[in-house]
Order: C-alpha cells, then sequence, then structure tokens
C-alpha cells in the first residue's frame, strides 16, 4: 500500500530526476482536468468517467514503482503519459477516431510496441536477477512478443464485450464493396456465393426504421479487429526484433544509438534493489563456505 508520504516523497524525487517528464505529466494532467471540466459544462457524463479514468491511469507509473520496486525509464513513462491521452481524451472524447481514420491504427501499432517492451522487461529482469534461470535470446524475445499479441486479443475481447452486451461501436464499422458467403447459398451445399460492387444497402427494422448505406455493405467490426491485431503484431515484431539483438549482444560493442534506446524502453529493478529474494544456498555451497571457514 502506497502512504501519502512515501508517495509525496518519491514524487520529489522524480521531479529531480526526471523533469522533462514531470513537465510532461503536469502539462496532460491539467489539460485532462479542463477537458473534465468542459465535458461537466456539456453535461456529457460518460466524458467526465473518461477524464476520471484517465487521472487514475497516469498514476499508475508511480504505483508499479513503488509496489514493485522498479525504475521506468523516463522515456518508457512520457510514452505512457501521452498513449494514454491520444487514446481516452483525444480518441474517445474528441472523436479522433472517427476523425482521423488512421488514428486507430497508429495507436494499437504502438500499444503492441509498448506491451511488447513491457513483457521483455519482465522476463529480461527474472533472467539478470536470478542464477538459476538463464534464458536465450531468442526466447526472452519470443516471451516479448507473445506478451503483446496476448494484451492485443484481450482488448479485442474487451471491444466485443462492449459492442454485445453494453450497446457500444467499439469494433468500428468498415464500408466494403464486396463480400462473400455460405449463406446465401439457396442449395446449402457450403457453396461461396461472391456479392461484388454494392452500390446501396437499405436495412429495415421491425419497428418501422429505414437505414440507407451508400457505397456497398457494412461490415460491424471484423475488418477493424483483424487490421488491429495485425498492426499489433507489427510492433510486437518490431520490438521483439530489437530485444533479440540487444540482449544477444549485451555486454559487447553496440550503436550509441541502441543502448539509448533500451536505456529509455527497459523497465529495470529500483537502485540496491533485487527482483528476487536472496535464493537460498544449496547443501553443497552451505558444507563448502563451512570447510573454507
Amino acid at each position: 500500500m502506497i502512504h501519502p508520504r512515501q508517495f509525496t516523497k518519491r514524487l520529489k524525487n522524480h521531479i529531480k530526476e526526471s523533469p522533462r517528464v514531470f513537465l510532461l505529466y503536469s502539462i496532460l494532467r491539467i489539460l485532462v482536468i479542463c477537458v473534465l471540466v468542459r465535458q461537466i459544462f456539456e453535461r456529457n457524463y460518460e466524458g467526465v468517467g473518461v477524464c476520471t479514468l484517465v487521472l487514475l491511469l497516469f498514476l499508475i507509473p508511480s504505483f508499479m514503482e513503488q509496489q514493485f520496486e522498479i525504475e521506468i525509464p523516463p522515456l518508457f513513462e512520457g510514452i505512457i503519459y501521452v498513449f494514454i491521452f491520444a487514446a481516452e481524451i483525444l480518441g474517445e472524447v474528441d472523436h479522433f477516431y472517427v476523425a482521423l481514420p488512421g488514428w486507430d491504427t497508429i495507436l494499437h501499432t504502438i500499444n503492441g510496441f509498448l506491451a511488447a517492451a513491457v513483457g521483455f522487461s519482465m522476463v529480461d529482469l527474472l533472467n539478470r536477477h536470478s542464477k538459476r534461470i538463464q534464458l536465450s535470446p531468442f526466447y526472452v524475445a519470443m516471451v516479448a512478443f507473445c506478451f503483446s499479441m496476448t494484451i492485443g486479443v484481450m482488448w479485442e475481447f474487451i471491444e466485443c464485450t462492449g459492442d454485445l452486451f453494453f450497446g457500444q461501436d467499439m469494433q468500428k464499422d468498415f464500408i466494403v464493396s464486396s463480400f462473400n458467403s455460405v449463406t446465401l447459398d439457396p442449395t446449402h451445399s457450403q457453396k461461396v456465393i461472391h456479392v461484388r460492387d454494392i452500390t446501396q444497402t437499405v436495412i429495415y427494422t421491425a419497428s418501422g426504421e429505414t437505414y440507407t448505406i451508400d457505397g456497398g455493405y457494412l461490415d460491424i467490426g471484423i475488418l477493424d479487429t483483424m487490421k488491429d491485431l495485425f498492426v499489433n503484431f507489427i510492433g510486437a515484431i518490431c520490438f521483439s526484433v530489437f530485444g533479440y539483438f540487444y540482449v544477444k549482444n549485451r555486454g559487447e560493442m553496440q550503436s550509441r544509438a541502441a543502448n539509448r534506446l533500451a536505456d529509455g524502453l527497459i523497465v529495470r529493478t529500483a537502485k540496491n534493489q533485487s527482483i528476487l529474494r536472496e535464493e537460498p544456498e544449496d547443501a553443497d555451497d552451505r558444507r563448502d563456505s563451512l570447510h573454507d571457514g
């Protein structure tokens, strides 16, 4: 549990060690509060909830550092703050997902990269601070990749749940001009029917409402899901490849850019702390130490 005095002390140290990140954090927090006030005046209570959630999410890096005795690099921490702001405030509250068609794609790519960095850091911490665990660079990179893809899949589960049970549209729609279907086969023999060059779709509801879609047929989310997973895959691959060569060449001469990128993205243990408790000595080790004594 984080006590207020400990949090204040950590905040002061953080300002001293990373003034640029703290400045970024302060600016984004002020912007979120301004948006929160705007949402209250507009009586958009969903936006109020999103802003409140963002203010809580901004506390996660400090909470993680305190609870797990780790150090999140300033670059990584700054990217986390910007990512949260871009995804929730700009994306959800200010509707960038609709206004900028590529906004969702960019964020999912960055998410794949960042999630791989988190997975890589967790395994790398164990690998470097345990006498019993010595994992190969390929294994560390593979775990990072799998962790990132798992996070991506779990998020798509959340989007699907929101759409099915809470009436949301988190899996964004696409208008397509063609599709293939066995459902339209009148013989029910699983023959694929190819529908091409759709110019208009008209939807009739039981209540008498009519919706017209010009330019094609409305895909209700599968293309968005697959696109999100694919760009998440690209982000995960990029960091995993970097992580593989970083671990493989650790201790050897590497480029200054690679070292700076690694220092900025890979989480480490806090100073004078170990990720694992001291491992007990084997019986043979204890006997050897007694004989030496």
